[in-house]
């Protein structure tokens, strides 16, 4: 992964091409929708997605951020709106080959295409990767489907079909609202929903038939017998981070949770004694504060080959696209980039979670390759974390 000077999201560096598609499977807002990244076949005909999926999470983000909409959501279109994903969209997948899964949970503000360049990367080395959309109002925008029937006359219908959408803004703490009641709440509607889609991946690899409301070209029966069910990982940011760990909790066919630079906060205390399976923290050097680290390191005591390293250099933001997508004086104020190149950040990211996955998941890879990351052995990261946190 070398060096760029004009922005955009990198390539993946593997063996494999990478397809991508979105799948959203019962209408209504208990469905479940994510992003697919896949190894593909080549196909001339394949387009590359836009970042920004829809003007409307442009708002989205002007709203999360408490800037004015008049004036903020045309900047956002006008700063993200014509970056693409550099993946072939509905393009035919690899034959032949089974895959093991990541369920990928986006960090609070997020929705499913802010994390494209590590989903794309883990996609390029042969894993399946599933970047849910949550719709528990922590995402800075989402939506879903409602029937047309329950409208009125009035109401516009969206075109061959009978549904209506309807979305869903992010939801601002009240001044008079405990915050971790709130998060936690919706920490465990999150981790629902990465079991939700982790059903709906198991349904679409037995065969069953399911009706993608996307109504993409994308064909979902390709992947019957495609996942490897007995090689299951869920990975997040952030809030994400804290939902992979619940989801572990929650369901025993996730094996495995890699958290990057994981929001300890909404976890409930009790928790942390019933979480048991192995866990790898990837952690940013200004983010984690005492508390958050005390709290991730009593999951080293229930599990031997639970792991935390941390990555100097970056800020919170070096796991999301925007370290790629903002140029250095957008940098500047919303702090996405830190001192080491975003490029060397995913590198080490995506190669240290391929290596804990590789020992966790039996993946028979050459990943053990990278198993010093895994220990913090190396340039520009240290195991646990740094003897100076932040003060958040």
């Amino acid at each position: 992964m070398g060096n760029r000077s004009s922005l955009g999201l990198p390539s993946g560096s593997g063996p494999h091409l990478v397809g991508c598609a979105d799948i959203m499977a019962d209408h209504t807002r208990k469905g479940t929708f994510f992003r697919l990244y896949y190894p593909c076949q080549a196909a001339e005909d394949s387009e590359q997605p836009l970042w920004i999926p829809r003007s409307e999470y442009c708002n989205g983000l002007a709203d999360y951020m408490n800037l004015n909409k008049n004036w903020f959501t045309p900047l956002l279109k006008l700063t993200f709106g014509s970056f693409q994903v550099p993946v072939r969209w509905c393009a035919p997948i690899v034959p032949g080959l089974k895959f093991p899964l990541l369920i990928f949970s986006h960090g609070l503000g997020a929705f499913r295409t802010v994390y494209a360049a590590v989903c794309l990367e883990m996609a390029s080395h042969g894993f399946l990767v599933a970047a849910v959309e949550h719709r528990d109002c922590s995402a800075s925008i989402t939506y879903h489907y409602k029937e047309a029937s329950s409208l009125s006359t009035e109401e516009p219908v969206l075109p061959n079909c009978y549904l209506q959408e309807e979305w869903i803004n992010y939801r601002k703490i009240k001044q008079e609202e405990k915050e971790f009641k709130v998060r936690n709440l919706q920490l465990h509607q999150r981790a629902n929903e990465c079991v939700r889609a982790l059903n709906l991946v198991n349904k679409i690899n037995d065969g069953r038939s399911i009706v993608n409301v996307m109504k993409s070209d994308f064909d979902i029966e390709s992947l019957k017998n495609r996942v490897d069910m007995e090689k299951v990982g869920v990975i997040g940011h952030s809030f994400g981070g804290a939902t992979s760990l619940l989801a572990l909790l929650k369901d025993d066919r996730f094996r495995c949770a890699i958290a990057l630079d994981a929001w300890m906060f909404p976890i409930e205390n009790n928790l942390y004694f019933q979480m048991r399976k192995p866990a790898f923290f990837i952690n940013t050097e200004t983010f984690q504060t005492t508390d958050s680290i005390t709290k991730m390191k009593k999951l080293f005591q229930n599990n031997k080959e639970t792991k935390m390293i941390t990555i100097l250099g970056t800020v919170h933001q070096s796991h999301s696209d925007f370290t790629f997508l903002t140029s250095p004086w957008l940098s500047r104020i919303y702090e996405t980039r830190g001192k080491l190149q975003p490029e060397r950040a995913l590198e080490i990211t995506a190669r240290a979670a391929m290596a804990f996955l590789n020992r966790h998941l039996d993946l028979n890879e050459e990943f053990n390759s990278w198993d010093n990351l895994v220990e913090g052995k190396g340039t520009d990261i240290i195991p646990n974390a740094p003897p100076v946190l932040s003060n958040l």
